[in-house]
């Protein structure tokens, strides 16, 4: 079938909450016991520690110990790059709780929980007493050797280039070479790969950390929680139950990140994670056609001609800087609604094309998707850097500049009510998804505020204008620092000034609009 027919069978897998129930844990015990088991009790062979890593990270997208991901290479700009960082863990950080013993605490309270999906999969209740506290403890020291983002930014060390045999060398815990094997097949790895580490210090505590624990059952058990949590949304009521009261024992009652939402909401969410250029061309089709983007690319172009009005108008601004500024923005991308290899069908059917989807296995639909998602990983280190790859999809509401490309990128989401409507006055159009497209456009230009960014300008001309703005929003009375936020604040004024002439030009080319009397409001007053 076709990408957009797998898509719906997906979805009515998800909704079918009958058979997922019927199903009980019966398919991720099948599952576990391929990896394994939970292997508290040291009955049985335990299975060697890398080649579990390397099945939880080659077949079902699973990464307990460090994240891998492909992406944009900082060092070289025309290509992506493997990037490894610390993993998203479920349990906050121990320096945010007051106890003094907070994993022994939390496991205390967990064994209070008779829903406890550990319980639900048939986790032995006489084995070893502690391997569940051993594992939380765990997971708290693996939590301590992250280097916190703000201190990697102090230090200049957001990333480390390097290769599998360097972390061979510096992480020597981990079979690098056959897990990277696992994650990127059938693309040969070799010990030269290029690697761009987010944090080294992190991978070396990491690997210490894991010779330490290497005789105990409890990376075998974490393992087994990661994989587990990773395929707990495809799984009956009782364990989203579990979850739920999990996140109230980890975040508090009132700070659960984990709000029940409605089956169809949740299938939804589900299906465009795997989905997200098939539902993308099914929403673009839908609710953003041709007339809609042609008048919202009309509507930008009239944005970049104010902004060239507005740079001829720049006190502080040289006219050598001026010829430079014009010539960035005429060299700007724009992408208005969707990326174009959405709407080519028959490369997304190429994409899908391996993947088999039915609809009465909602558990193996997932498990066959996170493949997909791995042979992606492993298409998109082959390529260079597309510049199709959106950081958003086609139906959000959250227009972007990216530095990387010179490209502004407004998705069909934002289209809509309250931002645009195609029979809105232009007032309105302008007055809302102006400002963003103006707002978006003003980005590009954040480097001639800063300090030396613009070493032919007036500086002491443009100085004036920055301290004006600054005083300005500290004087709102929100405790704004307005040094600290200068930049968004340009974007936001000087994306007002530009989308109102905007405005004011588009109505000397069109016909002039009717008063609305009913509204009592002047146009202008629409804008605003």
């Amino acid at each position: 079938g076709s990408a957009k027919e797998k898509a719906i069978q997906f979805y009515r897998s998800c909704m079918d909450t009958q058979w997922i129930e019927s199903q009980g844990t019966q398919p991720l015990k099948d599952l576990l016991n391929q990896v394994g088991g939970w292997n508290i009790t040291g009955v049985g062979k335990t299975k060697d520690f890398n080649k579990t890593l390397q099945t939880l990270m080659g077949r079902y997208s699973t990464f307990p110990f460090f994240r891998v991901h492909v992406g944009p290479s900082p060092f070289d700009l025309k290509t992506n790059i493997i990037q490894i960082d610390h993993p998203e863990f479920e349990m906050p950080p121990e320096s945010k709780f007051k106890e003094k013993n907070y994993p022994e605490v939390t496991y205390q309270r967990l064994k209070k929980r008779r829903n406890s999906y550990l319980v639900l999969l048939g986790a032995p209740q006489d084995g070893p007493p502690d391997s569940f506290s051993l594992t939380l403890s765990f997971i708290s020291n693996l939590q301590r050797v992250v280097t916190p983002l703000q201190e990697r930014q102090e230090r200049g060390m957001l990333f480390f280039r390097t290769t599998i045999r360097e972390l061979q060398e510096k992480a020597p815990a981990i079979d690098w070479l056959s897990c990277l094997q696992a994650v990127f097949h059938p693309m040969t790895m070799n010990l030269s790969q290029p690697i761009a580490v987010h944090d080294m210090d992190y991978l070396r505590g990491m690997s210490q950390l894991i010779k330490q624990w290497h005789k105990e059952r409890v990376l075998h058990i974490y393992m087994i929680v990661c994989l587990v949590g990773n395929l707990l949304p495809a799984l009956d009521s009782r364990f989203q139950d579990a979850r739920l009261e999990l996140s109230k024992i980890l975040y508090g009652k009132t700070g659960s990140r984990m709000m029940p939402a409605e089956r169809w909401r949740k299938c939804l969410a589900d299906t465009s994670s795997f989905f997200e250029p098939v539902l993308g061309q099914m929403i673009v089709q839908e609710i953003f056609p041709q007339q809609t983007k042609n008048l919202a690319e009309q509507m930008f172009s009239e944005i970049q001609d104010a902004f060239y009005g507005q740079l001829d108008q720049l006190e502080w601004m040289d006219e050598k800087t001026r010829q430079e500024a014009k010539a960035l923005v005429s060299k700007l991308q724009v992408e208005i609604g969707y990326p174009t290899h959405i709407l080519q069908t028959a490369k997304v059917n190429l994409e899908y094309q391996n993947l088999e989807i039915k609809e009465d296995t909602f558990f193996l639909n997932v498990v066959a998707c996170l493949k997909v998602l791995r042979e992606k990983s492993y298409l998109k280190l082959l390529q260079h850097h597309s510049q199709d790859n959106w950081h958003v999809s086609p139906w959000t509401v959250h227009s972007y500049y990216s530095i990387r490309h010179h490209m502004v990128v407004f998705p069909a989401g934002m289209f809509h009510s309250p931002f645009f409507h195609m029979e809105f006055p232009s007032a309105v159009n302008f007055g809302a998804i102006g400002v963003f497209m103006a707002h978006e456009l003003l980005h590009a230009f954040y480097g001639y505020v800063l300090p030396g960014g613009c070493p032919t300008c007036n500086r002491s001309a443009l100085q004036k204008s920055i301290d004006c703005l600054v005083q300005q929003y500290e004087s709102y009375g929100f405790n704004v620092n307005g040094t600290y936020t200068l930049l968004e604040n340009t974007a936001d004024t000087g994306g007002l000034g530009i989308a109102y002439q905007a405005y004011k030009n588009w109505l000397k080319k069109h016909k002039r609009e009717e008063d609305l009397p009913k509204i009592g409001l002047s146009h202008d007053q629409l804008f605003y």
